[in-house]
């Protein structure tokens, strides 16, 4: 494509801008949990209530699906910029709403109603779970609060949503 053939009024799309960042945030944040509570501190698997080998292998999946997420969502974000359609403010905003929504489902859903895995075994679960699912609602609103932010900034010459 010809530098020349590239729009010259740059118009972000919001929605993809977002969506993108939601991806990426949560690919990171399964990437985090998995890393750090599944491998370095052996807490807890994916899925804890069958065999070792069951569990390694939910693992292995998880895995397996953040980085296929994660690879696809740069793919986007990528494709995103080249076009010059891409928001960072609103995919930063849209990044914090995939870590939090990743880890408010994860200690709602998978923890609590499908008890999948808790975060620590032997341990009294309270203070884990607050902590878990406090610390995905703050995401989940610094995400709501920059997206809201970005979309209702103007820029001088007018645009919306840079």
């Amino acid at each position: 494509m010809a530098v020349s053939s590239l729009p010259s009024a740059r118009t972000a799309d919001v929605r993809s801008s977002t969506l993108v960042g939601v991806l990426i945030g949560i690919a990171i944040m399964a990437a985090v949990d998995e890393i750090v509570f599944h491998q370095l501190l052996a807490w807890h698997h994916f899925y804890d209530r069958s065999t070792p080998s069951v569990a390694l292998l939910s693992d292995g999946l998880l895995h397996a699906a953040e980085v296929i997420i994660l690879v696809g969502g740069f793919f986007w974000f990528a494709d995103l910029r080249r076009r010059r359609a891409l928001s960072t403010r609103l995919a930063w905003g849209g990044f914090l709403l995939g870590a939090g929504g990743f880890q408010v489902f994860d200690g709602v859903v998978d923890h609590k109603v499908l008890r999948l895995h808790q975060i620590r075994y032997g341990v009294h679960l309270l203070p884990y779970d607050v902590v878990w699912i406090a610390s995905g609602a703050v995401l989940l609103l610094a995400g709501v609060a920059v997206v809201w932010w970005a979309r209702s900034r103007r820029p001088a010459d007018g645009r919306r949503g840079r």
